[in-house]
């Protein structure tokens, strides 16, 4: 793959910063453009990404729930280095409540973060993948995206929106050369988990998820992961 354009979202800290600097350190000439809203954070990430491998790693401050401004982002994305090869919807938050203490606005804010945010950057750079007849989406969805938990209400009904998404995308974009995976990862250890009182080691590190996406992507085009689950060792938290 030489120099391929690789797009990551909620790229400023947690799994999202592992991912991308996976991506740097196994593909050298890679482009790198790092999306989300912190600024400061996103471009430390960049700059670490810069130092880990031999990419162009570039910050790309955009609120993806924002349709203006995933279209604005997308647009000085491929004017800088062209259409994705690579797509990575990975930005989320999670929210832990009852249904019945859950607000529509939570309701509401859950499904604008885990799951209008990949269906607006996917329509943002789907058609010059498209018309190019190649790429990978790769959109991270969740455990709570294939079973229900208590607590989960929100969350799983958007998790779940995401791997049904995925699953429609795939249908309708392999005929143009365009593979998708949805990754359901369970507790991996991040900073929204500092706090919780569950040690690290009882999770995964954010960089072994990291390093099963970038071994999907390295696959050879006549291979597709279509789903891939990962969970700690010891089993769900």
């Amino acid at each position: 793959m030489k120099s391929p354009t690789i797009v990551v979202t909620g790229a400023s800290q947690g799994l999202g910063a592992a991912i991308a600097r996976a991506f740097a350190t196994s593909f050298p000439g890679a482009r790198l453009a790092l999306v989300a809203r912190s600024k400061g954070n996103l471009e430390r990430v960049a700059e670490s990404c810069s130092k880990k491998g031999r990419v162009t790693a570039a910050a790309f401050v955009c609120d993806v729930t924002d349709e203006s401004a995933v279209a604005a982002m997308a647009a000085a994305v491929m004017k800088r280095w062209g259409a994705p090869t690579i797509l990575v919807n990975n930005a989320g938050r999670f929210l832990g409540r009852p249904l019945l203490e859950t607000t529509a606005a939570d309701f509401d804010g859950q499904l604008a973060a885990n799951l209008r945010s990949a269906f607006l950057v996917s329509q943002a750079f789907l058609p010059a993948m498209v018309k190019r007849r190649s790429g990978d989406v790769i959109n991270i969805s969740s455990i709570a995206g294939k079973q229900a938990y208590p607590n989960g209400a929100a969350y799983c009904a958007a998790k779940h929106g995401l791997t049904g998404l995925s699953a429609v995308m795939r249908a309708e974009l392999k005929p143009h050369g365009i593979r998708v995976c949805c990754v359901h990862p369970g507790a991996t250890w991040t900073p929204s988990w500092r706090g919780s009182g569950i040690s690290p080691r009882r999770m995964m590190p954010a960089e072994d998820v990291a390093d099963a996406i970038v071994g999907i992507a390295r696959l050879g085009r006549r291979t597709v992961v279509e789903d891939i689950v990962l969970r700690p060792q010891l089993g769900d938290v």
